[in-house]
């Protein structure tokens, strides 16, 4: 009896498991992005001079990586993994937070709140167009010194 238990409780875990990561690749964002920056309006400004972000699945999770150059010229690289479930996770590499606690909307939208030092920095809102080429990205929060920071970051899929 205990086994049958054991095996229905495990049955049930690995379902919900499928479950999470089949909801999770349902997702638009899921691939890779390339910023497009004639589309893009940063303030303050300058834009980076280019960024490729990749969102991909991970277990139960979804990995996002970004890399590009900045507008001074420097390599850029951050990246966390996430449920898309609202919870903070470590966010590695950016400047303007520490911490990302993104929640996924719908399968074309997802939200995330940037917090640095646990106060929230920044509000993003993610949406992919229904064709699935285009990801805009809309922020609005402050920036590592303190300043107002609005974007709306346009990417094409890759």
């Amino acid at each position: 009896m205990r086994r049958d238990l054991a095996l229905g409780l495990l049955a049930a875990g690995a379902a919900l498991l499928v479950s999470a990561c089949s909801t999770l690749a349902s997702s638009k964002w899921i691939g890779t992005w390339e910023l497009n920056t004639a589309e893009s309006k940063y303030s303050p400004g300058p834009a980076p001079r280019s960024q490729t972000v990749r969102f991909s699945v991970a277990g139960d999770s979804i990995m996002l990586t970004s890399d590009g150059v900045g507008a001074d010229g420097t390599p850029t690289h951050t990246g966390y993994v996430s449920r898309f479930d609202g919870k903070d996770v470590p966010w590695d590499g950016n400047p303007d937070a520490d911490i990302a606690s993104p929640l996924k909307i719908d399968a074309n939208n997802y939200d995330n709140i940037w917090k640095q030092t646990g106060k929230a920095t920044m509000i993003s809102r993610v949406t992919v167009s229904a064709d699935g080429r285009t990801m805009t990205v809309v922020q609005k929060g402050t920036n590592e010194n303190g300043e107002p920071v609005s974007v709306t970051a346009v990417y094409d899929r890759r």
